[in-house]
């Protein structure tokens, strides 16, 4: 079973995932975590990051692993290097490029191939796994995000930048021509705002018990 949850920056995505994963005995994959992955990749090869050519060719030298719920990228390990500011501010223009977004959809596909997973990301439930038995939208208010992101203590900004940062995301994953933020038709939506974690993995529960019966 693929359950496929999508939402914006800092609405509980991976935190959610995670955890429903973890209740239910399935496999967690974030695709955030790849885009970040090729992004630091991108970083260190030094190219010039204006010629799309360049940046694809990189992408296609990645090799993503999944081991004891890391991802691991050319054989190591990226899990805790690639949430900084620098990445935040590469990745969604990275993520734009069409043969990017399918050099990392390809590997989504081919990890879930053979067992049950709970994928997070903003196009999962509409472009990656539009048959996905169950299929999540998660939301918040701004003010909420941006405070999580702030808590969360990863960056450096400011609340207010870190607003900025969060806003222009939106901005750009609503607009990008391939894999935009959208709420698939069949997807059940969840307004996290005032929700507890557990409250929230209840409702997401939930809706895979149903699909299970």
């Amino acid at each position: 079973m693929v359950v496929a949850i999508d939402g914006p920056a800092g609405v509980g995505k991976s935190t959610i995932a995670a955890t429903t994963a973890q209740k239910i005995g399935f496999y967690y994959l974030n695709s955030g975590n790849f885009y970040r992955a090729v992004t630091k990749a991108v970083l260190k090869a030094h190219i010039n990051q204006a010629k799309e050519e360049d940046i694809i060719a990189v992408a296609n030298e990645c090799n993503f692993n999944i081991q004891d719920n890391c991802l691991y990228l050319n054989g190591k390990s990226v899990e805790k290097v690639i949430h900084t500011d620098l990445i935040d501010n590469r990745v969604s223009f990275f993520s734009t490029i069409p043969e990017v977004r399918d050099i990392v959809n390809r590997n989504l596909k081919r990890i879930s191939l053979h067992r049950d997973v709970v994928v997070e990301g903003r196009d999962i439930g509409t472009v990656v796994f539009p048959d996905a038995e169950v299929k999540i939208f998660l939301d918040a208010h701004i003010q909420i995000r941006t405070q999580r992101r702030f808590e969360q203590g990863i960056s450096s900004l400011s609340r207010e930048k870190i607003k900025k940062t969060i806003r222009s995301r939106d901005h750009s994953d609503k607009n990008k021509p391939v894999g935009s933020l959208k709420k698939a038709v069949d997807a059940f939506y969840i307004d996290t705002s005032y929700l507890t974690i557990d409250q929230v993995c209840e409702k997401v529960l939930s809706e895979i018990r149903k699909k299970q019966k």
